[in-house]
């Protein structure tokens, strides 16, 4: 019998997108084989973008454009053979190309307080499922955000943008064909904010005074062009234009000030969108003129029978303005005149004289001048002779070895005996291998210490030193030694140590010290560097280094001090180590402003107060009411925890006086306060005795449950403490629970929870990664329901 038909190449599954061709093929072993295809079990026929092709062995199906409807399983048969495979169509996520590449190039750009709506269609299987982040974080509606998401588009919408809208967006489009990523930049523009302070005096004067600043910490996404400066003198309301400076520069000098006076100080910055809130300053007194002290006695340099050269320093007390010069005076050893060397006060503290005469010996003394003239002159100088030094310098003393390591060696000396070294001018070190006969110099210049470390030694190498005195005849006799370079030691990779003194989040109370030692071990000595957010530390810091610790020491902290803080330590092999840490600076809160009181609901009284300065930095800041009957009665608690500027009083009896006082508080402690000055009067109605019950009495009973203000969203560090607090209405009082991933929290001693007159509070001590949840407050009471919900996001220490 003929030999039978069989299938020489196997249909395979194709996966296609949505709109490109595709193609199915198998090969047969006989030509005459003609084939049918099928679909789902259903036979095909030509049409409409679908073609059958036969090429000698080769059946093929093709689909010029693939849709939805040539998803399925397809079929070959010919003869007495078969083959199968599957088509899968697939249709990820789309946005048009335009519209993306003018997304993902340029940065959308909104004034603050303007509406910002960012549209993007798009294509795709449904459902597409889309999500909105920012800073990598999911975004979720508040009063300002709400993200639409429809079938055909997704949108985020922001009511009034400010400046915390800035940042990197991303939109995620995904649905079980694939995912589509688009990355987008929001910038937000405003007038800048304050320049940061304090406002320092850098000189005052009877004449002048010199203030300076910081730039602002935000500059509101604009250059800052300029600084306004203003003052106002004490006891006068008007601010007077004292000029502008330009961007680059954060002093001001002005000399529109009278002596002994004093002056408040503002400034504010300037950008493109407008002019920043003002930075005032404290309380400014100009001085009396005040000439110098008098320097110490000058120090005698060189000398010859042609020249003197002599040096001095700046006296300890400056007097009331800088020093713009010093005068120079001379006189002949034995003698009380003294006669001047100079007429116009010089700047520079050395001084070259010539017209001296042979074999004199002369003493010098000096004067500082400053605008308030000339001060008190120093006591005179030793004496000196105007002659040539004719002796070399003597031996230096006592030549040793102090500290050698396997890459240097330290030497210690002392100076020649008195008779041969009262001249010396300095010291010249030099040094030779074991197997050179040639002395090479230390140093190009001159030593003027009486130690000096030689470095680039080789290990188990022996070197001869040598030390000699200086003077104006040249180098005296010198010293020598023989010294053996140390073993290398061996290389131990760097390790940053980290024990309990360590800590990975510092509160610091602003104007203390910040001081951080940090351990390690690395051989040889590595290189150090020390980081404030990615950047170089201020000028304020110091770092000291040694014996295996590093220290970072901050004299007084400023709230710019707050931050991420990181130590790298290198070694020559390219090996690396770095550990970071959070510091973050308070202070007690600065008392809140102002306060308003207002019946804006009959028999009940609501206190406002003008925020504390402190809310600008301090997270944490929340507020305390406390009321009185009498003017010299106890205050009563009546309100904590309020993290908003108003709070309302209900239980006030018509015909009594109230005083109330707010303070504000933070974790390190309790602001002063700020207090009514005219007493709280509910005045008491004629017919009061004939009607039973008051007026007004039950405004807001048989009311159900509502939020007045509602909870937030948080994100907090691990090992920080969280406060989420929101506030209600409701009568009869409504009954509180808090729950977390629909969890009761009523009974979990982790969580403490509060009710303080409709303001309700839970607090979480020490946050950990297992708080991170949505937590909901549910009120009741018999006229009905409400809730509120937020999510908590925790952050791991860096």
């Amino acid at each position: 019998s003929a030999p039978r038909c069989h299938i020489n190449k196997q249909l395979l599954d194709v996966r296609v997108r949505k709109g490109e061709p595709a193609e199915l093929s198998c090969t047969v072993s006989k030509d005459e084989v003609t084939g049918t295809w099928y679909k789902d079990g259903l036979k095909l026929t030509n049409m409409d973008g679908v073609f059958f092709e036969k090429e000698g062995l080769v059946h093929k199906l093709i689909i010029n454009k693939v849709e939805d409807i040539h998803a399925g399983k397809y079929r070959f048969e010919g003869g007495d053979v078969k083959t199968e495979a599957s088509v899968f169509v697939e249709d990820p996520p789309q946005v048009d190309k335009v519209l993306l590449k003018n997304l993902t190039s340029v940065p959308t750009v909104a004034k603050a307080g303007q509406k910002v709506k960012i549209k993007i269609p798009f294509e795709g299987r449904l459902p597409v499922r889309a999500t909105w982040l920012k800073d990598r974080m999911e975004l979720v509606d508040d009063t300002r955000i709400h993200v639409d998401k429809t079938e055909t588009f997704t949108m985020l919408s922001i009511s009034s943008s400010e400046r915390k809208d800035c940042g990197d967006y991303k939109v995620r489009l995904k649905n079980d064909s694939g995912v589509l990523e688009i990355d987008l930049k929001l910038m937000v523009i405003d007038k800048p904010q304050p320049p940061a302070g304090p406002i320092k005096i850098v000189e005052s004067s009877a004449n002048d005074i010199t203030i300076q600043w910081k730039p602002p910490k935000d500059d509101g996404g604009k250059p800052v062009q300029s600084y306004i400066v203003e003052s106002q003198q004490v006891g006068k309301n008007d601010w007077v234009t004292l000029g502008e400076t330009p961007r680059s520069f954060t002093t001001f000098t002005t000399n529109k000030v009278e002596q002994d006076m004093s002056y408040y100080f503002r400034v504010r910055a300037v950008n493109s969108e407008g002019t920043s809130d003002a930075l005032e300053s404290d309380e400014v007194k100009t001085v009396s003129k005040a000439s110098p002290g008098a320097p110490d006695p000058p120090e005698i340099v060189s000398a010859s029978r042609d020249t003197i050269t002599i040096s001095w320093k700046a006296p300890r007390k400056t007097g009331s303005s800088r020093i713009v010069g010093y005068i120079i005076q001379k006189r002949k050893k034995g003698t009380m005149t003294w006669l001047p060397v100079n007429n116009v006060p010089i700047a520079d503290k050395k001084l070259k004289m010539t017209n001296l005469k042979k074999g004199l010996q002369y003493e010098f003394r000096v004067a500082a001048v400053n605008a308030a003239g000339i001060g008190d002159a120093s006591e005179p100088s030793q004496p000196v002779f105007a002659r040539d030094s004719t002796q070399s310098p003597g031996k230096v003393q006592d030549l040793k070895v102090s500290n050698s390591d396997s890459t240097s060696v330290t030497l210690t000396w002392k100076r020649p005996e008195a008779k041969d070294g009262s001249d010396v001018k300095g010291y010249e070190v030099e040094m030779r291998s074991s197997n050179n006969l040639n002395w090479t110099k230390c140093s190009t210049l001159p030593i003027e210490m009486t130690t000096y470390r030689v470095k680039g030694l080789q290990a188990k190498e022996i070197y001869f030193l040598r030390v000699r005195a200086l003077n104006d005849s040249g180098p005296g006799e010198a010293a020598e030694l023989e010294a053996c370079i140390e073993a290398a030691p061996p290389v131990v990779s760097p390790r940053i140590l980290i024990d309990d003194t360590v800590k990975s989040f510092l509160v610091i109370k602003a104007g203390n010290a910040i001081r951080v030692n940090i351990p390690f071990e690395a051989s040889p000595d590595p290189a150090v560097t020390w980081l404030k957010d990615g950047l170089p530390l201020p000028d304020r810091a110091t770092i000291n280094t040694e014996d295996g610790t590093t220290q970072l020491l901050i004299g007084a902290a400023e709230f710019t001090d707050s931050g991420t803080y990181t130590v790298e330590i290198q070694n020559g092999l390219g090996k690396r180590e770095a550990f970071s840490f959070q510091v973050q600076v308070t202070d007690i809160p600065q008392s809140p402003g102002p306060i308003r009181l207002e019946e804006n609901v009959p028999n009940t009284v609501t206190v406002t107060w003008e925020p504390s300065a402190s809310e600008k930095w301090e997270s944490n800041l929340y507020y305390t009411v406390l009321k009185r009957e009498s003017q010299k009665g106890l205050w009563h608690l009546v309100g904590d925890l309020i993290y908003t500027n108003k709070f309302t009083f209900t239980k006030l009896i018509p015909g009594r006086d109230y005083y109330f006082r707010v303070v504000a508080k933070n974790d390190l402690g309790v602001s002063g306060p700020s207090e009514t000055v005219q007493p709280w009067r509910i005045k008491k109605t004629k017919a009061e005795f004939q009607v039973k019950s008051q007026k007004y009495r039950g405004v807001n009973q048989n009311q159900p449950p509502r939020f007045l203000v509602p909870l937030k969203p948080h994100v907090v560090t691990t090992g920080s403490e969280c406060h989420m607090s929101c506030a209600l209405g409701g009568h009869p009082p409504p009954k509180i629970t808090w729950y977390k991933d629909n969890r009761d929290l009523s009974n979990d001693p982790a969580y403490f929870c509060t009710n303080d007159f409709g303001v309700c509070s839970l607090v979480v001590l020490s946050v950990t990664k297992r708080d991170e949840g949505e937590y909901m407050v549910e009120a009741t009471n018999e006229l009905g329901r409400a809730f509120s919900k937020a999510f908590l996001t925790i952050k791991g220490n860096k």
